[in-house]
């Protein structure tokens, strides 16, 4: 089975490492210097730290990875469009997408360029990092959960070959409720550690952050209910602090853009739950004053100083 990365930073780059012994993978990506480095050097992981590298083959040209099967859409939001562009290119005529990135609203940008039944969807609590062209670190082993639908042989594919290469994956046939549970503990953790400059288990530690993140996601569970959407756990608030202590060492995504000066996918996550408040009539001031600050941040001069 051919299998294309989307997008091989921090999350992509360790589903590509763990992938790389068990199909024909390659990896599509639009750094040149990555792709570089993956095809020359290898893609080197580093766990606990010990760094492993594997033989990979990387492309810029999506049509170079045709026909995959599967593609593995792991691009940050903002790159999301290109990333329609390169599974259809790469993707073979009864190939499926599935998109395990942050957020809400990828799929839909998926699905309008390769239609609704060429989609899936899926969550991960992988944790990594990207250390440099070719090079990542795998942050913290988690849980990936597939959709049953659009295709139910492929999703069970791709679940057998994920479990295989040593990723623990399973199906389910109510993903919306992993989804928010996954979004709601990103809206609590991201923008904060972003503009703190701190890593996750400070959120847990700093009674004024803690506050914070507290009202955030006080915001999105009522937003969620309003969804009608069931999340995994009771009490929210608690469940996003045990997150973050356990994941204390760990960068978040949104404060590793930062870190780099990169575009960061506030809009979906955050912004998401401030558009959703506005369409319901539920307010939001904690999350839209977070999307204000982040946004401000990466629009200003200096950015990533």
């Amino acid at each position: 089975m051919r299998i294309a990365i989307i997008g091989a930073g921090a999350i992509g780059g360790v589903f590509a490492w763990y992938l790389a012994p068990h199909c024909d993978l390659v990896i599509v990506d639009q750094w040149a210097d990555h792709v570089a480095a993956l095809n020359r050097d290898g893609l080197h992981c580093e766990r606990d730290g010990v760094t492993k590298a594997r033989r990979v083959r990387a492309v810029s040209d999506p049509a170079l990875a045709f026909p995959a099967q599967l593609a593995l859409v792991l691009v940050k939001a903002h790159q999301t469009t290109w990333a329609a562009e390169a599974c259809a290119a790469a993707l073979a005529p009864d190939g499926l997408a599935y998109t395990l990135q942050n957020g809400l609203g990828n799929h839909e940008v998926l699905a309008a360029e390769l239609g609704a039944t060429r989609v899936g969807q899926g969550v991960t609590t992988l944790g990594g990092t990207l250390l440099g062209p070719g090079r990542v670190r795998h942050a913290g082993m988690g849980a990936t959960t597939l959709s049953l639908t659009p295709n139910s042989a492929q999703a069970n594919a791709l679940a057998d070959l994920l479990n295989q290469a040593g990723l623990p994956t399973s199906i389910t046939g109510d993903l919306d409720t992993l989804i928010w549970g996954k979004l709601i503990v990103n809206v609590g953790i991201n923008a904060i550690t972003a503009l703190l400059r701190v890593r996750n288990g400070v959120l847990a530690e700093n009674s004024a952050a803690r506050s914070l993140l507290g009202a955030v996601v006080t915001e999105a569970v009522g937003v969620a209910a309003a969804q009608g959407i069931t999340l995994p756990y009771t009490d929210t608030v608690a469940h996003v602090l045990q997150v973050a202590r356990a994941t204390a060492a760990n960068q978040s995504s949104m404060l590793q853009d930062r870190l780099r000066g990169a575009p960061t996918e506030i809009a979906t996550i955050n912004g998401a739950i401030v558009a959703l408040g506005a369409k319901l009539g539920i307010p939001t001031p904690y999350n839209a004053t977070l999307v204000a600050l982040i946004t401000a941040l990466e629009t200003s001069q200096g950015e990533g100083g």
